[in-house]
């Protein structure tokens, strides 16, 4: 009975957590003249995604490698096809061509990037299931340095593009804005809120799922990467009714990219990861999730409902394979 209390607990949490963080956020954004896309991709994909980091580091220390690496992959297929689909169903994403142009392509090579790591030239072998590879500690390392470019080139942007404003002298826009201590407390509560909500959806969702005796791989792919991605799909979802896309859209890119860099980067770092076969292919999938995502976005300039039920429909799929596999 209590993983049942602490699941619908842990729910409460993230959705009310995730309220008040995207209010917050929002804010922030406003305040400083700081474009909701640079937020949406740091601050709220930071947060979002600490859930993941938790989870994969402390799977990473204890040895539990199918956690560690699964749980990162089937967040960020979570968060391509469930999250976006999700957010084009209640509202039609018109993303920014800076996205489409810069960070939707570099989390694209990021994830080639990881699966070179992880089979370095054994794609001669790839479709023996019984062979597994290793993310070596020297690709843990480089994870971290591309994800240090990442952050660094993305503040980069928020200043120019806050100078440009400014030089142009073009007029501010009125916007209403929390006050400071008050936009404070909402970041501070809202990410309380979506960590332990994180937790406790995570920790029981597990053990509810072990009562039913499915393996470690298969709760990593759903169970737990579905309760790590709750706070993305949940902050999307809000911002997406609120009208902020540029927020929705952005936390999704922005937390896939922290997941692998930051999340798998840093586990690596600390313990090279054994990866087994079904990891590469779950990979694999992601990258090929990815282009139809980009794909369907850059060619229609957008998301549209449509594109966001197919997305729904082909994680459905994703999902039938890994049950019968």
């Amino acid at each position: 009975m209590i993983p049942y209390i602490l699941l619908i607990a842990g729910f409460f949490l993230l959705i009310k957590g995730a309220d008040f963080f995207v209010d917050g956020c929002s804010s922030v954004a406003k305040i400083f003249r700081v474009p909701t896309i640079i937020i949406g991709l740091t601050v709220v994909a930071f947060g979002t995604s600490m859930p993941e980091a938790s989870v994969s580091v402390t799977a990473a220390m204890q040895g539990k490698n199918a956690l560690a690496v699964s749980n990162v992959i089937g967040s960020n297929i979570f968060n391509l096809l469930i999250v976006l689909g999700a957010c084009a169903v209640v509202r039609p994403i018109q993303p920014k061509w800076s996205v489409l142009k810069k960070e939707f392509p570099f989390s694209v090579i990021i994830t080639v990037v990881l699966l070179l790591f992880m089979v370095k030239g054994g794609f001669a072998e790839i479709m023996d299931a019984s062979k597994t590879y290793v993310l070596p500690r020297i690709g843990g390392i480089v994870l971290l340095a591309l994800f240090v470019v990442f952050v660094v080139s993305t503040v980069l942007d928020a200043l120019h593009s806050r100078k440009s404003v400014e030089e142009a002298g073009e007029p501010e826009e009125e916007y209403e804005t929390l006050p400071p201590v008050k936009t404070t407390i909402y970041i501070i509560v809202g990410l309380a809120g979506i960590i332990l909500g994180g937790d406790f959806v995570v920790d029981s969702a597990t053990e509810i799922a072990k009562q039913f005796g499915l393996s470690e791989t298969f709760i990593g792919l759903t169970i737990v990467a579905l309760g790590t991605s709750l706070p993305e799909l949940v902050t999307s979802m809000v911002a997406a009714g609120k009208g902020e896309n540029d927020l929705a859209l952005g936390n999704v890119v922005g937390s896939n990219i922290f997941n692998i860099l930051l999340v798998l980067g840093l586990s690596a770092t600390i313990t090279p990861i054994t990866v087994d076969a079904l990891a590469v292919y779950d990979t694999i999938v992601l990258i090929l999730g990815s282009l139809l995502v980009y794909i369907c976005a850059i060619s229609r300039k957008g998301l549209s409902k449509i594109e966001g039920a197919l997305f729904l429909f082909t994680y459905a799929v994703f999902f039938v394979y890994v049950l019968l596999r």
